[in-house]
C-alpha cells in the first residue's frame, strides 16, 4: 500500500472549496480538520461537496463533550453524503479542558473511550440492520429508538474510527477496538517507534487483528517552507507550540523518554505562572530535531523518508503553492512522499 499524503483545508469556510479542489489536483489523498478554535465537522460538508476521490475526517474531534449518539449521527450523514469517504478521528483531551472548558465530568479516559466507540458501533448496527437497541456500558447506553429517529441504512456503513493517543493505554486501545491511531504531534520519533507503535500492534493482536491493517497517521511536526528565511520563522512557531504541549503533565512520558523530566517540570511551572514567552527558551534545537522534520521544500521528501519510513501509513505535508511553478513542485513532493515505505511494507 502506498503512503497516503494528507493536509488541512484551513479554517476559512469561504476558502475551503477552492482549497480542497487544489489539494485534490495536487495529488493529496486526505484532508483533516482538527478541533481547536472551530467545529471540526462543519467544514467537512464543504470538503465532501467539492472533492471526488479524497478521503477526509476529523483529526481529531473531542469525544466526551458529545454523547455517542450525536457523533454517530453526524458521522453517518457525512459518510452517506460523501459516498463512503469519511474517517472519524476522536480524541479525549485532558482533564482540565474537559472539566473547565467543556463542562464535562471527568472519568478514566481510556475505559470511557472504549465504551464510547462500542456504543457508536451499536447505534450504527441498529440503523443499518434494524437490530434492537440493547447496548448498556459503564458510561453510555443505547436502549431506545423508534423508526422516526432512525436515519436508515447507507451504502457504506463501515465507518473507520481512529483515535489520538499519547499514552500506551490508548495506543493499545486504538489497535484493539479501532481502525488505527492518529499520532499526536507531540510525539518524538523515538517515542513513536519504541512506545506507541508496539502498543498499537499489541492491541490489534489482542483483538485477533492483523497489525499491518492498522492505520498509522501523523506524528511529529513537519516544519517546512519555500526557503531558509521562511523556515526559520516556522521553526520558532513550532518551538512555541512544543513548549505549550510539553508543559502539560499528561504528556510527561514523552519528555521522560528522552530524560527531559526537569525541563517538563520547569515548563509546567512557567505555564501555571502564565509565563508563556519564557517557556519557548526551554525548547532547545536538539529537542526540535527529536520532535520535527525540518527542511525546505527542496529537501523535504528525503527528510520525511528518513523519519517516517516504516512507522506510518499516512503523513502530512502542509503546502500552499502560489504559482504554477510552485504547484508543480508540490505535486512532485507529494508523489515522492507516496513512495516512502509504510509500516505495512516494512513488516511484509
Amino acid at each position: 500500500m502506498a503512503m497516503l499524503v494528507g493536509s488541512s483545508p484551513g479554517a476559512d469556510m469561504h476558502a475551503i472549496p477552492d482549497r480542497v479542489r487544489q489539494l485534490e489536483s495536487l495529488g493529496y489523498d486526505f484532508v483533516s480538520v482538527g478541533e481547536t478554535s472551530h467545529d471540526p465537522f462543519l467544514p467537512l460538508v464543504l470538503v465532501a461537496a467539492n472533492t471526488e476521490r479524497m478521503r477526509f475526517g476529523t483529526s481529531v474531534a473531542i469525544a466526551f463533550p458529545r454523547v455517542p449518539h450525536i457523533t454517530a449521527n453526524v458521522s453517518w450523514d457525512l459518510q452517506k453524503y460523501s459516498g463512503g469517504r469519511f474517517v472519524l478521528g476522536l480524541g479525549t483531551q485532558v482533564k482540565g479542558h474537559n472539566e473547565r472548558r467543556f463542562s464535562v465530568p471527568w472519568a478514566p479516559p481510556g475505559p470511557r473511550l472504549r465504551d464510547y466507540v462500542a456504543c457508536m458501533r451499536a447505534i450504527w448496527d441498529s440503523w443499518q440492520h434494524g437490530t434492537k437497541p440493547n447496548y448498556e456500558g459503564e458510561y453510555y447506553q443505547y436502549k431506545l429508538t423508534s423508526p422516526f429517529f432512525n436515519p436508515g441504512p447507507i451504502e457504506h456503513p463501515r465507518i473507520p474510527i481512529v483515535i489520538s493517543a499519547v499514552n500506551p493505554f490508548n495506543a493499545r486501545l486504538a489497535g484493539e477496538v479501532c481502525d488505527g491511531i492518529t499520532l499526536h504531534g507531540f510525539s518524538t520519533f523515538k517515542y513513536i517507534r519504541e512506545v506507541l507503535i508496539p502498543a498499537v500492534h499489541e492491541g490489534a493482536r489482542r483483538a485477533g487483528k492483523d497489525p499491518a491493517d492498522m492505520q498509522i497517521r501523523g506524528g511529529g511536526f513537519v516544519v517546512t517552507a519555500r526557503n531558509e528565511e521562511e523556515l526559520a520563522r516556522a521553526k520558532e512557531r513550532t518551538r512555541r507550540q512544543i513548549s505549550f504541549y510539553a508543559s502539560t503533565r499528561s504528556y510527561s512520558r514523552v519528555m521522560a523518554t528522552h530524560g527531559w523530566d526537569d525541563e517538563a517540570a520547569q515548563l509546567h511551572k512557567l505555564s501555571v505562572e502564565g509565563k508563556w514567552d519564557d517557556m519557548v527558551d526551554v525548547i532547545t534545537d536538539d529537542m526540535l530535531e527529536e520532535f520535527c522534520v525540518i527542511a525546505t521544500w527542496d529537501g523535504l521528501a528525503q527528510a520525511m523518508r528518513e523519519k517516517y519510513a516504516g512507522i506510518n501509513s499516512q503523513v502530512s505535508f502542509p503546502a500552499d503553492p502560489r504559482t504554477p511553478e510552485e504547484a508543480d513542485q508540490v505535486r512532485e513532493i507529494v508523489a515522492a512522499l507516496k513512495t516512502i515505505p509504510t509500516v505495512e511494507e516494512t513488516r511484509a
